[in-house]
């Protein structure tokens, strides 16, 4: 019988005990629930043979009756009393895959028992959008064997899915009876959103690798102003503050001039009202996969970063000011950000003030804005952004090029804009550099287009750019 899997999903461990104590709750009736198709036939012709030779008086066809009937209840209790310990593995590789791409999932199944399984039916339970349910037959696991198969999931749609329990199917040989023993533990695929490399521009709150919104602090010179900290590893000797030293009873250096790390924050709105269409061909999956793109290719260059969304909640907020991703934590904090744009949804907001409101006066760097469809009062809000960052880039997507009707209903009262043209132009005189995403536009692209119209280059469309976040 099959063992309760419990532990991490590279170690799992079968749990005899439990899973049988489960098993034994219903006796009887968990066997005869097993009973196949044709189990059922045997017994229910057995049952009608025993009855016709009762009426007939015929006791040869009593026999025949008899045997009919108990066949499938021997089997059902052969397989029910059957008791395999088997412990069941899972392993993702890897376990966080970009939408479109595949993952292989590895099984491996032990039989920890002293006696060789006859044959088991191994399936795994996975969510539709993954692909078929998989199945596998294993032929007889010698003692302290071991059996590996594996499958392919793939998923268009982000978010995270569940994988397991793993199942066993046991069977009789005559195929009457078939019983299900599930294992406990499950793991969990996660489905970030398409990332693009983009093209190393530069950008507003970018100057000579380090950003023009980057504020730095630095040491003061004088011997008596000097600013020490405890000696660490690996300091050089040559920066001991002996003054400090003396005073403290410890060994104190001298603080080097350490300007902060360059700021990115990439805003993502969110709301429901502000995109247009369902899918991953949608506006609104373009808007999280280009967030998902500037925030691993400004992590790549160096930048702390912060996801903000138009409620106001930012990611990761390790610190007072929400940035993370210096040193060796880059990669932690790139993994949590994409898991949480695996898993973000509309919001029911109506507007941007909770994330302007979150958004401190020029201390914020680069802020880099993904945006659906704006009012009136929405852009209004977007412009005065650009006075709280050191420079500000906005990728406005067009909802009447991603498919929204052309006509779009006042929001809280305030009244429509003109179109896109008049949303771009708004943005730009508030500082903004600004450019509109049409339906299949390529992410890089776009960052070049908007390097274009920082620098003031004219675009296709025929506008200038205004050198915002310059």
């Amino acid at each position: 019988m099959a063992g309760a899997a419990a532990g991490p999903p590279e170690a799992e461990h079968d749990d005899p005990e439990g899973r049988g104590a489960r098993a034994e709750h219903g006796g009887a009736r968990t066997a005869l629930a097993g009973l196949t198709t044709r189990g059922r036939s045997f017994l229910a012709a057995g049952i009608a043979a025993a009855i016709c030779a009762y009426v007939l008086g015929q006791p040869d066809l009593l026999r025949v009756g008899l045997l009919l009937a108990v066949l499938p209840l021997v089997c059902a209790a052969v397989v029910y009393r059957t008791r395999y310990r088997v412990a069941g593995s899972r392993r993702l590789s890897p376990a966080r895959v970009p939408a479109g791409s595949e993952a292989r999932v590895h099984l491996r199944m032990d039989n920890v028992s002293r006696f060789p399984t006859g044959l088991l039916m191994l399936q795994d339970r996975v969510p539709y959008v993954l692909g078929p349910r998989p199945r596998f037959v294993l032929d007889r696991v010698e003692a302290g064997g071991r059996r590996e198969v594996s499958y392919r999931v793939r998923s268009d749609l982000r978010g995270r899915y569940p994988l397991g329990p793993l199942q066993l199917r046991l069977n009789d040989p005559f195929g009457m009876c078939e019983l299900t023993r599930s294992f406990s533990t499950h793991d969990t695929l996660t489905v970030v959103p398409r990332v693009e490399p983009l093209p190393p521009v530069r950008l507003g709150g970018e100057a000579q690798g380090y950003g023009e919104g980057r504020q730095r602090s630095l040491a003061l010179a004088g011997e008596d102003d000097a600013i020490p900290r405890g000696y660490r590893y690996g300091d050089d000797l040559r920066r001991v503050h002996w003054r400090s030293t003396a005073r403290y009873g410890e060994l104190m250096v001298r603080r080097e001039e350490q300007p902060q790390r360059s700021r990115c924050t990439v805003l993502l709105d969110t709301r429901g009202l502000a995109y247009a269409g369902a899918g991953p061909d949608s506006s609104f999956e373009w808007a999280v996969s280009g967030a998902a793109s500037v925030l691993v290719h400004m992590l790549e260059r160096g930048f702390s970063v912060r996801l903000l969304t138009d409620t106001g909640t930012s990611v990761p907020g390790e610190g007072s000011d929400g940035f993370s991703g210096a040193g060796q934590g880059s990669a932690d904090a790139a993994g949590l950000m994409m898991d949480t744009l695996a898993v973000v949804d509309h919001s029911d907001g109506t507007g941007l003030s909770p994330a302007y409101d979150a958004l401190r006066g020029g201390t914020e760097g680069l802020l880099v804005a993904f945006l659906g469809d704006l009012d009136e009062a929405d852009a209004a809000v977007a412009a005065r952004m650009r006075q709280r960052s050191g420079g500000a880039v906005a990728f406005l997507l067009d909802g009447d090029g991603w498919g929204r009707e052309p006509q779009r209903e006042p929001i809280g009262g305030s009244r429509p804009m003109k179109g896109q043209e008049e949303r771009l132009r708004l943005l730009r005189e508030a500082g903004w550099t600004a450019v509109s995403v049409p339906r299949g536009a390529s992410t890089a692209e776009m960052w070049r287009q908007a390097d274009r119209e920082r620098s003031g280059v004219v675009t296709p469309g025929g506008t200038r750019g205004t050198g915002a976040g310059s």
